[in-house]
Parts: C-alpha cells; sequence; structure tokens
C-alpha cells in the first residue's frame, strides 16, 4: 500500500525492490497505488485508503497510513493485519508550519499505536519511533543490487543524489562549495526538483551567487541509463541530509565503489556501515559522518577528501571492498515476512 508518487526515492525504490523480492519467495503482492495529497488527505483520499485495506494482510508506506489513523485502527479492529512500512515519519520534514508538525505528530502517535507492526529500514529510524511514541519496531534494512565500479573523473566528482528539499539541505552542500574554489572539483546535484520548486530555485540562486555555475550543476531527475552514467563518473557521495531513516542511496553508492559523506546521528551512518562484517580489523571506512546543516564541517571534510591522496584512496579502497558483503532485497523480505508474522 503506497501513495501514487512515482518519483524517483528511496523510499519507492525500496518498495519496488522489496515486492520483487516477496515475489522471488513465492509470497503473492497486490501493489495498491492510493490516490491523493499525502500526507495531506482529503475525506475523498482516507476513503480510497479505507477501501484499500480491505486486504486480509497490508503492509501500507508510512506516508498514507501516518496520515490515517482512523482508517489503520478500523482496518485491524476488523480482524486485518495493517503494518506501517516507515520509510521517514512525515513530522519530520524540515520546513513545515508548526500546526501542520502537530497534526502530523498527532496523527503518527494513533496510526503507529494502532497498527499491527511497525517496520523500519534501521535501528536508528526504530529507536526513534521508540523514543517518540514508546512504540516497538521491526528492522528490515534494504538491500543492494550489484552495480559497475564507477570510474570515477578527473578532477574528482562529486555527486547528491536527491530531491532539493530542506529536509535533503543541499544548501549546505552548496555553501560548503563556495568555501572550496582554490581546489579541483566538479558536482551533480541529481534529484527531482517539484517537490519544493522554492527551495530548488534557492539552491540555484546561491550557485548562482557563489559563482559556482558549471562547476556545481543541478540535475533535476535521472533513471536508468542516465542515472547509472552519472554513478560511473562519480568520486563520492554527499548525503548532507538534516534527518535520513537509512539513505539507500548509500548502499547504491557503495555498490558502485564509491565512498560517501553523510549526515552525523542519521540513519545514513547505519547505511555507511553495510558490509562491515568481515572488513580487515583496523580497516578504513568508506566515507565519513559530520554534523548536519554545519557547512564549515562539510567543507572541512571535503577539503580533507580532496587535498589528501591517500585519504581518497583509503576511503574508494574501502568502498570497493564492501560491494561483495552488501546485503541482498532477499534478506529485506523475510524480515519485513517476519514482521508481518
Amino acid at each position: 500500500m503506497t501513495w501514487a508518487a512515482e518519483g524517483p526515492s528511496g523510499g519507492n525504490t525500496y518498495n519496488r525492490e522489496l515486492v520483487a523480492a516477496l515475489r522471488e519467495r513465492g509470497v503473492p503482492v497486490e501493489v495498491r497505488a492510493v490516490p491523493g495529497r499525502w500526507p495531506e488527505p482529503t475525506a475523498a483520499d482516507r476513503a480510497a485508503l479505507a477501501a484499500a485495506l480491505s486486504a486480509p494482510v497490508a503492509l501500507a508506506d508510512a506516508i498514507v497510513a501516518c496520515a490515517a489513523p482512523a482508517e489503520v485502527a478500523a482496518a485491524v479492529a476488523a480482524g486485518r493485519t495493517v503494518a506501517v512500512l516507515l520509510h521517514m515519519l512525515p513530522s519530520a520534514e524540515v520546513g513545515l508550519a508548526p500546526a501542520e508538525r502537530e497534526r502530523r505528530v498527532r496523527d503518527e502517535r494513533a496510526a503507529l499505536a494502532a497498527a499491527s507492526a511497525v517496520v523500519c529500514p534501521s535501528a536508528v529510524a526504530a529507536a526513534e519511533v521508540a523514543r517518540r511514541y514508546g512504540v516497538a519496531a521491526r528492522v528490515a534494512p534494504p538491500g543492494a543490487r550489484p552495480a559497475p565500479l564507477a570510474a570515477g573523473s578527473r578532477p574528482p566528482r562529486l555527486l547528491a543524489l536527491a530531491a532539493l528539499t530542506a529536509t535533503k539541505d543541499q544548501l549546505t552542500l552548496v555553501r560548503a562549495l563556495a568555501r572550496l574554489p582554490d581546489l579541483g572539483w566538479t558536482a551533480r546535484l541529481v534529484g527531482p526538483t517539484d517537490a519544493d520548486p522554492g527551495y530548488a530555485a534557492a539552491v540555484r540562486a546561491e550557485l548562482a551567487a557563489a559563482g559556482l555555475t558549471g562547476r556545481a550543476v543541478v540535475t533535476g531527475p535521472k533513471v536508468g541509463a542516465t542515472l547509472e552514467a552519472e554513478w560511473a563518473a562519480a568520486d563520492l557521495l554527499v548525503l548532507p541530509s538534516r534527518t535520513e531513516t537509512f539513505g539507500l542511496v548509500v548502499l547504491e553508492a557503495l555498490a558502485h565503489g564509491v565512498p560517501a559523506v553523510v549526515g552525523a546521528g542519521t540513519g545514513a551512518v547505519e547505511a555507511l556501515a553495510a558490509g562491515a562484517a568481515g572488513a580487515e580489523a583496523g580497516s578504513a571506512a568508506p566515507g565519513a559522518a559530520v554534523p548536519p546543516g554545519d557547512p564549515a564541517a562539510l567543507a572541512s571534510a571535503l577539503r580533507a577528501w580532496l587535498t589528501t591522496p591517500a585519504l581518497r584512496e583509503a576511503w574508494a579502497h574501502a568502498a570497493r571492498a564492501r560491494r561483495p558483503r552488501l546485503p541482498g532485497w532477499d534478506l529485506t523480505a523475510a524480515q519485513v515476512l517476519g514482521a508481518l508474522g
């Protein structure tokens, strides 16, 4: 059970890959995309969700379930299993008006309490759900598909792959890059620009004001072969999000042998540790974590990477070493089935 938006995102990728992995295990799956203005539904949108929850067992994306607690509760009371798949707490979106955030918190608390089970993609996210709402969530981290090894670029290419929103915080990256005009690099900001057009415009304006237009390019969304071309040219993923339940794009980076810089304290740190089991003792991590929203700290990490060949090679070697040890989606499917009982 998900919303009808089909644009590229980590949540949509997780849903699609999970469905494929469940079907490979012989589990019959019906995908029901519920139209509407989620997570700000109308009464008609909630009625459509109620009808979709008629199945005996439903795994509902939090973007819809957390906005319709009464419908979730009614389905469970009728004897049906409704598990919530929590890619992100809707109330954690940066920039919400206080009244809207309060509404989302209230609805999240009721929906998660009513659900038969809650599934999160990381231990960080599960701990946050427990802290906020006292709900014990199961953890089902995403998997990664094998991918071609990135060749990289000269000068080094930075890749930021996410929708341009305040939550993903590309402005912090732009402000960090503005502190590095003396170094050789290029950057690509890849992802949808229509989720928050005003924010996307602000990113472009700051790039222009900093004199970075041409060195750092906002490309819009990429999928398929055009996205693979971006990965092939990348040397470092930068994910400066203010909050992340996991950061599937980090797994995708490691699958391509690309290290990453992520936000400290977010689920992306957990993603950066994927495949670490079996690594050589004392081996380098495939990247680093920096405080979210801190352009100076991000600029310092990028300057160190750009000016220290040994550090670049250590991160790249660690990322390449993780590739054969990354989990597959079959494990994700097994963990979700366990949560569904």
